[in-house]
């Protein structure tokens, strides 16, 4: 059970950061037991706290307050520091963005400890952009399923199916194998064999691509479409790029 004093310490990972007043800063970061927290960080301008509070970067945070429901303040410290790495490649840029961007869609203070060890996990694998795209995709079918709009790809929703599943029905979230969906194929999503339970496929450019055209399709339509918001530009950079990398095959 969480305490519920006016202080807890854990391990964070920083997702943004606003200037508050001439040397202090507002962090938003994702931990484990406290989902998504906000916290005012006295000095956070100073030469010795910019490089720490970089999105991306795990820190080791404490959060005081005088009530659970005030802001309150962090102090923190670097645990591991991986901003720089991300920043040098175009799958840690675009991948930092989008993940940030998802774990902003998560209500604060709602803990979410399997979505904070996959980012983690995510972020620390962003070595090649098909790779990473990729990964991309599958946090993002998490992401769905723990905001409650998670789709079912077990069995074929016509069927019953468990073999052969090649799309998805825009209107229940299920998987339809080949032979069903073959005369409805202009209606449906196309379902890539990676995403499937258990699979071991290695994708190309244009499954993942597929894959993330997918998951931006119900994201849209049940959290940001909602919320009159955009999904983060950086998924479309990463689109945009796998779509080029499609064609140039």
């Amino acid at each position: 059970m969480r305490p519920s004093s006016m202080e807890w310490v854990s391990e964070a990972l920083l997702i943004g950061l606003r200037p508050h007043g001439e040397t202090s800063a507002v962090i938003e970061v994702m931990t484990p037991d406290y989902g998504r927290h906000l916290g005012l960080v006295k000095g956070a301008r100073s030469r010795r706290l910019q490089p720490v509070l970089q999105a991306g970067n795990s820190l080791l945070v404490t959060w005081r307050a005088r009530l659970e429901t005030h802001l309150g303040l962090f102090s923190v410290e670097l645990s591991e520091a991986r901003a720089a790495r991300l920043m040098e490649s175009a799958a840690g840029v675009f991948g930092v963005q989008i993940v940030a961007g998802h774990l902003r869609l998560l209500a604060e203070r709602e803990a979410h400890p399997g979505l904070y060890r996959a980012a983690i996990t995510l972020l620390d694998h962003l070595d090649g952009f098909l790779q990473s795209a990729a990964l991309v995709a599958r946090f993002e079918l998490m992401l769905l399923d723990e905001l409650g709009f998670g789709l079912d790809l077990t069995r074929c929703a016509a069927t019953g199916r468990t073999d052969d599943l090649r799309f998805v029905s825009p209107k229940s979230a299920r998987a339809v194998c080949g032979d069903a969906g073959a005369p409805y194929a202009d209606r449906l999503l196309s379902l890539p064999a990676f995403l499937l339970p258990e699979a071991d496929d290695t994708p190309d450019a244009a499954d993942v691509a597929a894959a993330l055209k997918l998951t931006g399709f119900f994201l849209d339509r049940h959290v940001a479409g909602p919320r009159a918001i955009d999904l983060p530009s950086a998924r479309a950079q990463m689109l945009g790029k796998l779509e080029g990398e499609r064609r140039g095959r």
